[in-house]
């Protein structure tokens, strides 16, 4: 009897586990752009990690602006890709674009919403967990 305690403690906890690996697995994906060609390694962004670990909510990306303010607010849709919209190819010299190219650069605007939040979440936190540098984000999977 007291086997079979211990036994179904046992099960239980590594399908728990196993249940959580799954859900982090199905969560994770890799950012990737088909307007141009990668230089450094795909990142392999933790969407579940952001939005329970660190508390941010879904217009903390996901954008729509109309009148200078964010009206996405669908969290239940397929977000639009963020190519879709940023589309300027450049990924050399793309800080010498005119300032309308700028905001339509695909490189840019993933740069700016990470590492902008990334030093953000610093700051606000007085530590140096997220990650500001090129190889911080670029790594090989994990």
């Amino acid at each position: 009897m007291r086997s079979q305690l211990v036994l179904s403690l046992v099960l239980a906890v590594v399908l728990a586990c196993g249940v959580q690996w799954v859900r982090a697995q199905e969560d994770e994906f890799v950012i990737e752009s088909s307007i141009y060609e990668h230089t450094m390694p795909l990142v392999y962004f933790n969407h579940l990690a952001h939005m329970d670990d660190y508390g941010y909510d879904c217009t903390d990306c996901h954008h729509v602006y109309q009148g200078g303010e964010n009206v996405w607010s669908d969290p239940d849709s397929d977000p639009v890709k963020c190519e879709e919209c940023h589309n300027e190819p450049t990924t050399k010299n793309e800080k010498r674009l005119p300032l309308p190219k700028q905001k339509l650069n695909l490189k840019l605007a993933y740069h700016g919403n990470c590492i902008g939040c990334h030093r953000t979440y610093n700051h606000e936190n007085n530590v140096q967990a997220a990650p500001i540098t090129c190889k911080g984000c670029h790594t090989e999977k994990p």
